[in-house]
């Protein structure tokens, strides 16, 4: 046994892995290697979620926000973009297209919109879940308690959070007017009304090193989160962070892997943000650890207008097509593409409505 595959096997073994072990893996660049280290968080991928990859389907229905990331081309300071908000009729029928691809998931994502109305988007809720037998992840970013608790009730499954750094100095420095604990608070309510809870972290962001990025990996230990969402950082020329480098796909590639290997059976997508940079590196993705793909079906003409990063993957191709890729994608990889609601790994985390 190698030293590597000794170190690989004591992270995945610890009831909570040691940093500088992290810090160690996050670091290696020989081929051999990194080779080692995705074909033992491919082995752990299968050994726990087995060889189906999870298709779930978003829907990005609003690009309102009031928010300022500085990351982010939604925020509410990038005053050249064309802002829209879906209405019932055409998120409705997206999500009826999205049932008629066999997708048993849907995630209603938008931008924090402060035109939100939580009884609006409770009945539509209701409606998806009394015309379809799906799953609703909501990802719609920070809301009051009893916001979660009015959608959980209207039968929402699953909420996306991520909390894209868990070190709350470098958390502070790009979020103005967020608070750190505000959205670990909000984790918090989120699991215990039920939801399956999804967040995870993005690679290459300025001031982020090896051991805030280990520590991100830890902090998804110790939360158990049913989904971990990990992406490159591709910058965004209307934002603060407009002039800074992307992520490196290689660092994204090795903290999806640790990842796997230290939280075992939670879901874990290849990132629409990994196949939109200079090559796709999905497959890459789905070879060191994740299970998961997320095509879009937000409708023209507003998919184009989502533009959290530029040059996004899918902008322009006709609502559906991903399908095809996709398949694809599992038969080259000698997977197969799972067509069920894919509930949460976790023990006793599989949701029934409020």
């Amino acid at each position: 046994m190698s030293k590597l595959n000794e170190c690989l096997n004591r992270i995945h073994n610890a009831s909570l892995p040691d940093l500088k072990d992290l810090e160690r893996v996050l670091s290696l660049s020989g081929k051999d290697e990194l080779n080692e280290l995705f074909f033992f968080a491919d082995d752990i991928r299968k050994e726990f979620c087995g060889d189906g990859i999870v298709l779930r389907g978003i829907i990005e229905f609003s690009n309102f926000c009031f928010r300022e990331c500085f990351y982010c081309g939604l925020n509410k300071n990038n005053r050249k973009l064309e802002r829209y908000r879906m209405n019932k009729d055409e998120l409705l029928k997206a999500v009826g297209y999205l049932v008629s691809c066999k997708i048993k998931t849907v995630v209603l994502q938008s931008g924090e919109d402060s035109g939100l109305d939580t009884p609006w988007l409770r009945e539509i809720i209701r409606e998806i879940k009394s015309s379809f037998d799906i799953a609703i992840t909501l990802a719609v970013g920070e809301r009051s308690a009893l916001d979660y608790k009015v959608w959980r009730e209207a039968g929402a499954d699953r909420y996306l959070l991520k909390i894209e750094t868990s070190d709350e100095g470098l958390y502070s420095s790009m979020h103005p007017q967020m608070d750190f604990k505000q959205r670990l608070d909000c984790l918090r309510v989120l699991k215990e009304l039920g939801y399956q809870v999804g967040s995870g972290n993005i690679i290459g962001l300025a001031g982020q090193t090896l051991k805030t990025i280990a520590q991100d990996i830890l902090f998804f230990k110790l939360n158990d989160f049913d989904m971990i969402g990990i992406g490159p950082f591709i910058p965004h020329q209307n934002t603060q962070f407009g002039g800074q480098e992307k992520g490196d796909a290689l660092l994204s590639l090795k903290t999806i892997a640790l990842t796997r290997i230290v939280t075992r059976n939670a879901h874990i997508p290849a990132t629409t943000a990994l196949g939109s940079l200079d090559k796709d590196y999905r497959v890459d993705g789905l070879k060191c650890g994740a299970n998961v793909l997320m095509p879009n079906f937000t409708p023209q003409p507003f998919r184009k207008l989502y533009e959290i990063y530029p040059q996004k993957r899918c902008i322009n191709e006709p609502v559906g097509a991903c399908n095809f890729c996709m398949d694809d994608m599992a038969q080259n990889l000698g997977r197969f593409i799972d067509y069920s609601k894919a509930d949460s790994f976790k023990q006793g985390r599989v949701n029934s409505n409020v």
